[in-house]
């Protein structure tokens, strides 16, 4: 014990050296010759513990102690003491991990490369949960596949963007999705019913506070920012060059400016899905057309329904002709004018999705003729559920034009509206069932579509006037319903919660469908001859 604990002595002279014994073998039978002096005598301090109680070595140490000279001696005994029983510690429990992870390795029956493979199929927060059973997997967890795609939409805010960043860099070119945000509810896939608009003012955690989620000393924020795509764009865009799908639900504190250097990183990109953020429609759409020249699914719902009237005619241009590959497109909760509309559904040559739900200014204008070219022909799906000013004039022609045998391929046609739909002459009078759309008509010729129709019944319909006086400063996010898959393959959509923020008119007006050209265009509107 002395030895362990006092520095060692001067080295002997040669005659001392000649009358001490060395150890052998023969001394230690069960350790191997080569051993150093250090390692018999670890060894024979780990004897103690079989063959000494430990009221033996607590004895030792206090009669040591009480043989140093000073108070300064037995304190830098104490420190030592601490010291080696720490190096003692820390070597038995690596030594522990090590024998477990070969232990692991030989009991474990797949081969790492199967292991990763399996680690790559599970979900981001089971991958952090097997990284931290033991060293094998952790080993095997670390490699880039297994990030490939990141999914870290919770429920309330708990992700910061540190988390964000370091999944990222471990992914690095590997990366292929990438899902952050807070999605309501147990679910978060897209044919969910649950409100995905969300904001934390409408959160069941009543203890919740932003307060407590800022950056303190020493505890990072569990809010992600503006700058949580950053790494994205570093490393000369290394991690978004390969990136195919991007989903961003209710991120408060992202901004354009961000979301775009995000895009820039990411021409690959293929599915884009953008819910509850506070960016511009218009500039978004300017970043995609740029930048991402793949993209095949655009899912834009709007934070403020009815708000965001940014879109131009010219932008609409532009995201027709840089992406020609896209097929599904949901612009959901804007205030869309029936032309600009009419340009995205008749320009994208491969659309098949369209929905346009809840979108403030739409009247069904851009309905017309849409079948007589090339455009609408492979459409499949149109959902203009909840839509303020559609008018059922509007909807009668579209599917007298499906009777006539327009939209061979249209496979569901939603036009549900919890305000019923917009007289022709006036806007305040609603009609919940109208007898001049040709439903059963359609269903009859029909068989195969998916006609939703749904309206309240007649007195049920909320007054306009309290409804606009009452949403018209409403600063609420607008929570509204994605369109979930039957059994049966039908699309079904659950009844928006949102109303609206109104005026009197669509904006539509002045736009007449019976043939237009553009005549002059300034920064907010459009202005349309009749031909």
């Amino acid at each position: 014990m002395d030895t362990l604990l006092h520095p060692p002595p001067p080295p002997p002279t040669t005659a001392s050296m000649a009358k001490r014994p060395c150890p052998s073998s023969s001394q230690n039978p069960r350790l191997p010759p080569h051993f150093s002096q250090m390692d018999h005598l670890l060894h024979s301090f780990l004897s103690l513990a079989d063959s000494s109680p430990q009221i033996s070595l607590d004895l030792s140490f206090d009669r040591l102690l009480e043989s140093s000279p000073s108070d300064a001696d037995q304190s830098l005994l104490i420190d030592r003491a601490h010291k080696l029983g720490s190096l003692l510690l820390r070597a038995a429990n690596r030594s522990a991990r090590k024998r477990a992870s070969l232990h692991n390795s030989i009991a474990w029956a797949l081969p790492p490369d199967l292991t990763i493979k399996v680690f790559s199929m599970l979900d981001s927060q089971s991958l952090c949960y097997a990284a931290a059973a033991c060293s094998m997997f952790n080993k095997c967890a670390m490699d880039p596949l297994c990030y490939a795609n990141i999914d870290l939409t919770t429920v309330v805010p708990k992700v910061n963007n540190a988390v964000v960043s370091t999944m990222i860099q471990r992914a690095g070119k590997s990366l292929q999705s990438l899902k952050l945000g807070i999605v309501p509810g147990p679910t978060a896939s897209p044919g969910s019913c649950q409100p995905l608009v969300y904001t934390i003012r409408n959160s069941d955690v009543s203890s919740f506070s932003w307060n407590d989620k800022k950056t303190r000393q020493g505890k990072e924020s569990s809010i992600l920012t503006r700058t949580c795509l950053y790494p994205l764009s570093g490393d000369n865009g290394a991690a978004g060059t390969l990136l195919r799908r991007l989903h961003l639900y209710n991120i408060e504190r992202m901004d354009n400016t961000s979301l775009c250097v995000a895009l820039a990183a990411c021409p690959s990109l293929l599915d884009l899905e953008i819910v509850g953020l506070h960016v511009e429609l218009r500039q978004t759409l300017v970043s995609v057309s740029m930048n991402c020249h793949l993209i095949e699914r655009l899912f834009f719902e709007s934070s403020k329904t009815g708000r965001d009237d940014s879109l131009k005619s010219p932008t609409c241009v532009e995201l027709v002709n840089n992406c020609p590959n896209l097929s599904s497109l949901s612009l959901r909760g804007f205030k869309l004018h029936d032309y600009k509309v009419r340009i995205l559904v008749k320009g994208f040559r491969k659309l098949k999705y369209a929905d346009f739900s809840t979108s403030y200014s739409i009247t069904g204008t851009f309905l017309r003729n849409l079948g007589s070219g090339g455009g609408g022909n492979p459409l499949e799906v149109l959902i203009l559920r909840d839509c303020m000013h559609l008018k059922e004039v509007e909807v009668a022609r579209f599917l007298t034009a499906v009777l006539a045998g327009d939209f061979k391929s249209l496979r569901h046609f939603d036009i549900s509206n919890r305000e019923g739909l917009a007289s022709e002459g006036d806007w305040y009078q609603r009609s919940y069932s109208s007898s001049i759309i040709p439903l059963k008509q359609v269903l009859e010729v029909r068989p195969n579509i998916c006609l939703l129709a749904e309206f309240p019944s007649e007195g049920s319909f909320i007054d306009l006037d309290q409804m606009i006086d009452s949403d018209v400063n409403s600063e609420v996010s607008m929570p509204s319903q994605l369109s979930s898959h039957t059994s049966d393959g039908s699309l079904l959509m659950s009844s928006s919660e949102s109303s609206y923020n109104s005026d009197q008119g669509s904006g539509n007006e002045e736009y007449q469908e019976s043939g237009f050209v553009i005549y002059e265009e300034s920064s907010d509107e459009v202005d349309f001859l009749v031909v």
